[in-house]
């Protein structure tokens, strides 16, 4: 008896974990220094986790540097785990867009090469429908007043960044860079999309 009620609570624990899992997607996004997008989307109500790393490129596990050169193909991304239970992912689309400048090629203000696009990696194919979907609305309203240059590819393997990359704003707040180029972001976002942050 003792071992048929071990089981079942082993079985009850594996479909919990199961569902759980369920509960949660990624989505993965370019959009210039990932340092900026990575402060961005911590802020959001139903954002689990952000990981900054490498994606879309030839080199497996590149270094910072290597990324920078921009020889081997990789854009800066944050890799964000989100309850679709509490954001959708047109809600992350809509951050996206409104976050940076997806019409300008390879370049965010200051930051310039292949490094820097405006790239969405989708990893289911109902993300990949939404965005190209979300994208081509966008492009036909003219909503940005000139044509979007975001590329929609499918999720290549991550490579998570170096340590130092990791949740960067919240423990660099005070350096010139964060002050200057990421707090405006948060300002912006804190207008825009006040509904949608965490408390």
């Amino acid at each position: 008896m003792k071992k048929i009620i071990l089981i079942l609570i082993s079985l009850l624990a594996i479909n919990n974990l199961k569902a759980q899992n369920k509960k949660t997607e990624k989505a993965t996004f370019g959009m210039g220094c990932f340092w900026c997008t990575e402060a961005i989307f911590q802020k959001l109500k139903g954002v689990i986790s952000v990981k900054s790393g490498y994606e879309g490129g030839t080199l497996a596990n590149p270094t910072y540097e290597e990324v920078c050169s921009g020889a081997t193909g990789h854009a800066e991304v944050s890799q964000i785990t989100f309850d679709p239970a509490k954001i959708s992912y047109t809600d992350l689309l809509e951050v996206f867009w409104k976050s940076h400048d997806p019409t300008t090629l390879n370049r965010q203000g200051a930051d310039e090469g292949t490094q820097y696009r405006s790239v969405i990696f989708y990893n289911t194919p109902e993300q990949k429908t939404t965005a190209q979907s979300y994208l081509a609305r966008l492009n036909k309203i003219n909503a940005l007043g000139k044509k979007i240059v975001t590329v929609i590819e499918p999720a290549k393997p991550f490579y998570v960044a170096e340590n130092y990359h990791q949740d960067y704003y919240n423990k660099n707040g005070s350096a010139p860079y964060c002050r200057l180029v990421i707090l405006p972001k948060l300002k912006k976002l804190e207008k825009v999309f006040k509904n949608k942050l965490k408390d």
